[in-house]
């Protein structure tokens, strides 16, 4: 594909009349900072990362374009490191996308300028492959007919380096534009000679292995399908005169637009002027993250049926009658704490309060903090009210512990601003395996739990007690069948087989992509030699 003008969203188009659109006024593919702290106050030590979110609307005589924008924004919390639009108007598929948030990408005349009667949409944070312009979404091929084709993924296939091998080795073009396991979905589908993008994607879809909700089109039809499994949430919405997709019903809500059902693992779904087809491309199989319950989705979004507020104060309440604490009061560590703190404080008896109080302002920044502000480490993001805690024996209720560090950092602040005790109570199990199905965890290496016992984990970040839900009570809270739900990052038990450990992690397809330059072919795939893995992920310690 020709490249399109850099300098303005109303640029020349390819001769096709399909275009991928770099943003004017961010050409050198720099991110911009928004003036915000940074979640990752350090580097060296980040959180878990979010899924992505993705989004897809037909809706003629709309703004789709805006629509989609506001979708976005409602999946902000699912990915921060970049945004990106496609609209068609019938004639042609043009890509809007840059480095950023959702509300730094685009501004009002951008979005006017992206006109169409449907439209998918992405904000990402990387699963595969590195944090760079290429790697944004939605990914555009040209297909073989002609046509545009543009696609938003969230989650993270198994099979990547297996499926990048084979498409090398068949010749399929742009296998590495870039090192997505997102583009490599497209430009399969794209690939296919003398099939519809609807016939292309039953063909492709059955070979992907791993995570995947996926919004595509091309420049008349949206498309939507998730993997059999259903690891990542996706929902089907009614508009009045339309139809969305979206990683969340929050985002539903916030277009105007019904909820209609869930996407079926294993299913495609196809809406165009004739109205909405479904077909399956292999049976279903369900086996639903449970962290979207813990951490990954918004509050006010239901998964399967069951809210997602309502199972985190469950939790709570479950956390209550599985490790009572005798305190003084319950505080959570905003935001992601809090219905579990509300139902900890609901079934013990104990008062509830805001002890921590959260910056409203963190959020990217491209700034590196100093090793001093770095120090100061949690206080950039929460800072006690010390008239609050001062004299109290605490409960803090907070969703996971990865690495211990935060932590650690937050009961040393308590402890300096007067806390007598503090009992940090968890509302997830022991984190002690990696996900390779679209969360960006800790190497297992890195987990505390996986090599500290309770009491070893709690001496580590010198709480007075410690205590995790069991995993019977998360799932009980979320009222899904346990056959229902992956919790392999609890248990080790993971639902879909993945493979060789030398051909997973972040940046396989940057390893790949090397050996292919200097002569390496698709048939040493399974190779230890291939480089870019997570290695030893499953073997060490």
């Amino acid at each position: 594909m020709a490249p399109a003008d850099d300098r303005s969203p109303s640029g020349p188009l390819h001769p096709t009349g399909t275009a991928e659109r770099r943003p004017r006024r961010y050409a050198r593919r720099v991110p911009r900072g928004d003036g915000r702290l940074t979640h990752d106050l350090d580097p060296h030590s980040p959180g878990p990362q979010d899924a992505c979110g993705v989004f897809g609307v037909w809706a003629p005589g709309e703004e789709v374009a805006k629509l989609t924008y506001f979708g976005l924004y409602a999946l902000q919390h699912r990915g921060q490191e970049a945004a990106g639009i496609a609209v068609s108007d019938g004639a042609s598929v043009v890509v809007y996308k840059d480095l950023g948030l959702v509300s730094q990408v685009f501004d009002e005349p951008t979005l006017g300028s992206l006109r169409g009667h449907l439209a998918v949409g992405h904000t990402r944070y990387s699963t595969t492959g590195a944090s760079t312009w290429e790697n944004a979404q939605p990914t555009f091929r040209t297909t073989s007919a002609g046509t545009g084709l543009a696609l938003c993924h969230n989650g993270n296939l198994v099979n990547t380096a297996e499926l990048a091998s084979k498409a090398a080795d068949a010749g399929v073009p742009g296998v590495f534009t870039s090192t997505t396991d997102s583009d490599l979905i497209t430009a399969l589908i794209a690939a296919h000679q003398d099939l519809s993008v609807e016939a292309a994607a039953m063909e492709v879809l059955p070979q992907l292995r791993g995570a995947f909700s996926v919004t595509f089109m091309d420049e008349d039809t949206l498309y939507a399908a998730r993997d059999p499994q259903g690891v990542r949430p996706l929902v089907l919405g009614r508009l009045e005169r339309g139809w969305v997709v979206a990683s969340e019903t929050a985002a539903l809500d916030i277009v105007g637009a019904s909820v209609v059902r869930e996407v079926e693992p294993g299913e495609l779904i196809a809406i165009d002027e004739n109205g909405l087809r479904s077909q399956h491309f292999a049976p279903a199989d369900p086996k639903g993250c449970v962290f979207e319950y813990v951490y990954l989705a918004r509050p006010d979004t239901t998964i399967s049926g069951r809210g997602v507020h309502a199972a985190r104060v469950e939790i709570g309440r479950r956390l209550a009658k599985e490790h009572p604490a005798d305190a003084d009061l319950v505080i959570p560590v905003p935001e992601s704490g809090t219905p579990a703190a509300v139902g900890y404080a609901e079934a013990s008896g104990i008062p509830y309060g805001l002890g921590l109080v959260k910056n409203s302002y963190v959020g990217r920044t491209f700034i590196q903090p100093s090793q001093t502000i770095r120090q100061l480490g949690i206080r950039l993001k929460l800072n006690p009210l010390r008239d609050v805690i001062r004299g109290k024996r605490l409960v803090v209720v907070d969703d996971s512990i990865v690495r211990g560090n935060t932590q650690r950092a937050l009961i040393r602040m308590l402890r300096e601003a007067g806390a007598l005790e503090v009992h940090v109570r968890i509302s997830s199990p022991p984190v002690k395996w990696p996900c390779f199905y679209g969360i960006d965890f800790a190497s297992r290496a890195e987990l505390v739990a996986n090599g500290l016992d309770v009491d070893g984990v709690r001496a580590s970040i010198n709480a007075d007690s410690l205590g995790y839900v069991s995993e019977q009570g998360l799932i009980a809270a979320t009222e899904q069948p346990v056959n229902r739900l992956c919790t392999a990052c609890f248990t080790g038990r993971y639902p879909i087989p993945l493979g060789e450990s030398e051909v997973l992690g972040k940046h396989v397809l940057e390893g790949i992509e090397h050996r292919a330059m200097t002569g390496w072919t698709g048939q040493q795939a399974g190779s230890a030699v291939v480089p870019g893995g997570a290695e030893d992920a499953l073997t060490r310690p």
